[in-house]
């Protein structure tokens, strides 16, 4: 590994049975790309090259020199596009990309960034096949709306992977595949069936302004965080019509009473 690619918080795959397993984990179906972000040493994108065309996104030029070289032949053939660059800074429209699936192997520190990057963008991937922290994706896959005292909670991310498209832990992978590994596990989270039709009946914006405001102070109760936006005997009435206890916390209730709240209190 690269010093650079230290600092920017990499860690390499090293075993080829988990990027096959990431690679196989949306498919592809023809006329579809790949978008893989942070290809770093190219083992995941030999396995996703198998499969399909690739555009790949990579921030670290000595990276790219290596990709360039060790690629050369895709990248003549069409069958590979390489770009340098931030995938933050990324869309579909710039990459001229439409019917897309997305596979990446992403520093932990921007999962969150780049999940709902792509998952409100106007240009949404079919699909989206991520090596992220175990516990981010046991979180995200949890049927939520957990008790205080016991089970799964929600948290912003779970809601908006939820609210986009339905969440599968494909495999779990030991920190031991991953060269520096890093101090926890990681596995396999695919979203799937990535649309917008949550918000049929809802603002996407008024869904998140209620969302944020809930989870605004996890050491208060959800009616307290609501009412700092919102009147508190509405809240107090909205949560009645959407059956959620007055003394719930954020991370208790589970997507579908969200989308009711969002309904009584910013959509009327």
């Amino acid at each position: 590994m690269t010093r650079r690619g230290a600092r920017l918080g990499q860690h390499f795959l090293k075993h080829g049975w988990a990027a096959r397993s990431l690679a196989h984990a949306v498919g592809i179906r023809p006329g579809e790309t790949f978008l893989e972000i942070g290809p770093g040493k190219g083992i995941l994108t030999k396995e996703l090259l198998a499969l399909g065309p690739v555009v790949a996104i990579e921030k670290d030029e000595v990276l790219v020199g290596q990709l360039k070289q060790t690629f050369a032949d895709d990248i003549a053939s069409g069958r590979l596009r390489l770009v340098a660059g931030d995938v933050r800074d990324a869309t579909p429209e710039n990459l001229k990309i439409s019917d897309y699936v997305v596979a990446a192997n992403i520093p932990y520190y921007i999962t969150g960034e780049i999940i709902r990057q792509f998952l409100t963008t106007t240009v949404q991937p079919r699909a989206m096949a991520l090596l992220v922290q175990k516990e981010v994706a046991q979180r995200i896959v949890s049927s939520g709306g957990g008790s205080a005292s016991g089970g799964s909670k929600e948290s912003i991310l779970s809601l908006s992977v939820k609210a986009y498209g339905t969440p599968r832990l494909v495999e779990k992978v030991s920190r031991t595949h991953f060269s520096p590994p890093p101090s926890v596990d990681s596995a396999i989270l695919a979203v799937t069936d990535i649309s917008k039709k949550f918000f049929d009946t809802i603002s996407e914006g008024n869904f998140f302004r209620v969302v944020h405001a809930g989870f605004a102070s996890k050491r208060k109760m959800l009616a307290n965080n609501l009412a700092v936006i919102f009147e508190k005997e509405r809240v107090i009435d909205a949560m009645h019509s959407c059956a959620i206890p007055e003394k719930a916390r954020a991370e208790n209730v589970p997507l579908e009473k969200w989308k009711c709240l969002t309904k009584n209190l910013a959509d009327n």
